[in-house]
């Protein structure tokens, strides 16, 4: 058998490119005598390929095609026509849209496709089914690996409920339109979006945090409603990440309790490709990465050549095989892996190769170089029934199996379908304290772990925990154990001082349908903030217990002092904010947000005492689930002038109405825990609570002014004009709580004067 050896592909000075060897042979593709001219056999070939199809034409040109040098031996097989149909429909997607990342999809498409097509427990035709493995892309810039995976292995599109849509749910078309408003491709995966695509990620580090969440998850599930027999709701989770991923912080963070928690459900596959957007890895990093995890307790793989599918596969196996810890692959891969000028650079990561690039890369493939989009069908065929028929029959297993488990545990099934489906069960708020007035009453945050606590009674998957703070933020489950090594069927669950790690596995448990609540001081969520802006982005019902939350805290100082954060968290879309003033509002607020399932809430809650008021001299706490409300009114209900108070200030709020009403101002006082809420009312009882024609108001609350505008009008110092706002405008300071509020001017006084200035009294 003849062969025609091309130039080795990083010979020296050709184009400078750092490239493995290519060496690619023209197989004969007839059995004719071998004196035939080399003129002629081509010509053969010609002629028989303007015959084939284009998705033939790339068979044969891939049983024409032989790579060597110091990777490993590619296959002429239907699992390399399938690499290479991932890698190229992820240069034609990022080359359309003239934007994205290429490189990682280039040398990952082996690692994703061994893993989908031997190892993932994942129906394509019910993407939703609860049994299923969890894949997570963690590097999201690698974004068009994850849609043409999910496109050739038929995903399903879904609806909201789960009941597929007997369409795709990535499409050809879909992949065309990579980065395009309203396409289900975004230039980051976003759940939501599509099936398949399991959390937003994007933000270095935050999919593997969720990952940890997830696996968590499936232990908890498998450890409360497994029962013998009946090994039905664990599952493993697998995330792919980057350079970047392990080089945040958060990822730290969530690896070091994944290995205090013995996770063996969760595998991490790293791509050690060595490249950045800035150039070589080794400008900013060089740990061992290996013996890093290995002191965090993770079992360490390894993989010399992404390329390897039987290595690929025995790392996979390796995982599955230890079940005392989570495992790490580190796989050793080549950014752009093909590109004749771009592999093993930063020019392959964050830009489009170039038409012409493409069209060398997929020459080197063995590719048709003019053909965009290209699925051959035998590629489409075979990894979609590769995946499906694994999936499809261990779902199928587990329907009838959870069938007899729901004849035999009818109220474990009603727990699971409940949970699954996102709700809450009948009877979930029956337990919800009321309080009595009392003028000493009791800091917000105690009242909240009283809710809490009555809540954990009736909702079996309420679990959460702290930042190393529960006895102070008041959130450990009084009748549950601790999740643990060695017990993952507890609900108290410890984060460690690991803040940002915390709401990131938070964001996972939420995906896994859990209710999960984490806990801290509200200054930090500095720390956490990127995760909770991915909670409100992917609609988690994560709930945030902010405790500490003003200079009300006292001598514990500025440091710990939130001053700013209160506009922070509200300026998060779709964020819930509330800020309960008494111990009623705390139940009543519980009350409004646990139903909402597509949004997360921030509790903020004081460390101070404040008294519960008599509801019988004001009006019920109720109002709380609108947001804002009448707490009490000028005697004939037309105000001149409007207090608003929120959190620990209304209390000093109600002393000021009390003193101007005493003076025969008639006065209206607002409770205003939840501006989100408020604001999605109907614009008639805006008007209601906040008349337009009284334009005297002043609002008191311990934080800056920002936002509070839209309630108070234009804030103005002229006498008679406009709204007034109590608050603060630098950080605050180390004293006793009640000798910073007289120092700040947040006194029952300062309001009344404010209203009589407002009043032009």
């Amino acid at each position: 058998m003849r062969a025609t050896i091309l130039e080795q592909a990083n010979h020296a000075g050709r184009r400078g490119a750092r490239l493995i060897t290519l060496t690619t042979a023209r197989l004969r593709l007839y059995t004719g005598s071998i004196q035939n001219s080399e003129r002629k056999l081509e010509k053969m070939r010609a002629d028989r390929r303007r015959a084939m199809s284009p998705g033939r034409l790339a068979r044969r040109k891939q049983e024409e095609t032989m790579s060597t040098g110091n990777m490993s031996t590619t296959t002429t097989s239907i699992e390399q026509l399938t690499i290479n149909t991932i890698r190229t429909l992820s240069m034609d997607g990022v080359q359309a849209a003239n934007s994205g990342h290429p490189g990682t999809p280039m040398a990952l498409a082996p690692v994703t496709y061994a893993l989908w097509s031997e190892v993932l427990r994942y129906d394509p035709a019910a993407p939703q089914w609860p049994a299923r493995d969890r894949f997570v892309l963690s590097c999201g810039h690698a974004s068009m690996l994850l849609y043409s995976v999910l496109h050739l292995a038929g995903v399903a599109a879904v609806d909201e409920r789960g009941a597929t849509l007997g369409r795709p749910a990535i499409s050809l078309d879909d992949l065309k339109n990579f980065r395009q408003l309203e396409s289900p491709c975004a230039g980051h995966p976003e759940f939501g979006e599509a099936a398949g695509i399991e959390t937003t990620t994007g933000p270095l580090g935050q999919g593997v945090g969720n990952s940890v969440g997830l696996a968590m998850a499936g232990r908890w599930l498998a450890a409360t409603y497994d029962r013998p027999g009946f090994e039905l709701f664990g599952f493993n989770v697998y995330a792919l990440a980057s350079d970047g991923d392990l080089m945040e912080g958060v990822a730290s963070e969530a690896a070091s309790l994944a290995g205090h928690l013995q996770l063996a459900n969760l595998c991490w596959i790293y791509d050690d490709n060595k490249i950045t957007i800035e150039g070589e890895t080794e400008l900013a990093f060089s740990e061992d990465v290996a013996t890093r995890f290995t002191g965090l307790g993770w079992h360490v793989v390894r993989v010399d050549d992404a390329n390897d599918l039987e290595a690929l596969k025995k790392a996979y196996d390796a995982f599955v095989a230890c079940d005392d810890r989570p495992t790490l692959i580190i796989v050793r891969s080549h950014i752009g892996y093909g590109s004749p000028n771009k592999q093993d650079t930063h020019g392959a990561h964050g830009a489009p190769l170039g038409e012409d690039e493409v069209r060398l890369t997929k020459e080197a493939y063995g590719w048709p170089a003019d053909e965009k989009f290209l699925v051959p069908e035998e590629v489409r065929m075979h990894f979609g029934e590769a995946v499906a028929a694994r999936g499809a029959a261990a779902r199928s297993a587990w329907e009838a199996k959870f069938a007899d488990y729901a004849k035999q545990h009818p109220e474990l099934a009603a727990q699971v379908q409940t949970l699954l489906a996102g709700e809450l069960p009948d009877d979930w708020d029956a337990d919800l304290p009321s309080f009595e007035p009392d003028a000493k009453g009791a800091a917000t945050r105690i009242t909240s772990g009283q809710v809490l606590n009555a809540l954990a009674g009736r909702i079996g998957w309420l679990l959460g925990g702290s930042g190393d703070l529960a006895p102070s933020t008041m959130t450990l489950l009084k009748e549950e154990s601790s999740h643990a090594a060695g017990h993952a069927a507890g609900r108290n669950l410890h984060f460690g001082i690991r803040e940002h790690g915390m709401a990131a596995s938070a964001n996972g448990l939420a995906l896994a349908r859990l209710r999960p609540y984490v806990a801290t001081f509200f200054v930090f969520t500095d720390y956490l903030r990127p995760s909770m802006r991915l909670a409100a982005m992917m609609r988690l019902p994560v709930l945030y217990v902010l405790t500490h939350d003003s200079i009300g805290l006292g001598e514990d100082g500025p440091t710990h002092q939130p001053i700013e954060h209160l506009a922070a968290v509200r300026a998060i879309p779709r964020l819930i904010t509330m800020r309960p003033g008494d111990a009623n509002e705390v139940t009543e607020a519980y009350r409004a947000v646990l139903p909402i399932g597509d949004r997360p809430t921030a509790m903020v809650l004081t460390r101070q005492a404040l008294p519960t008021l008599d509801r019988s001299r004001y009006a019920s706490a109720a109002g709380v689930a609108r947001g804002g409300y009448v707490l009490a009114d000028a005697a004939d209900g037309a105000p001149e002038v409007i207090l608003i108070g929120t959190g620990s200030e209304l209390a000093i709020a109600v002393e000021a109405y009390e003193q101007l009403a005493a003076d025969g101002v008639k006065v209206r006082l607002v409770s205003l825990p939840s501006w989100e809420l408020f604001d999605e009312q109907e614009a008639a009882y805006h008007d209601e609570v906040l008349p337009p024609s009284v334009t005297a108001r002043v609002a008191v609350e311990a934080g800056i002014a920002q936002g509070w505008e839209r309630y108070l009008g234009p804030l103005s110092a002229r006498k008679g004009e406009g709204g007034r706002f109590l608050g603060l405008s630098d950080f605050g300071a180390s004293a006793p709580y009640q000798q910073l509020y007289e120092h700040f001017g947040l006194t029952p006084a300062a309001v009344v004067a404010a209203a009589r200035d407002a009043l032009g009294r």
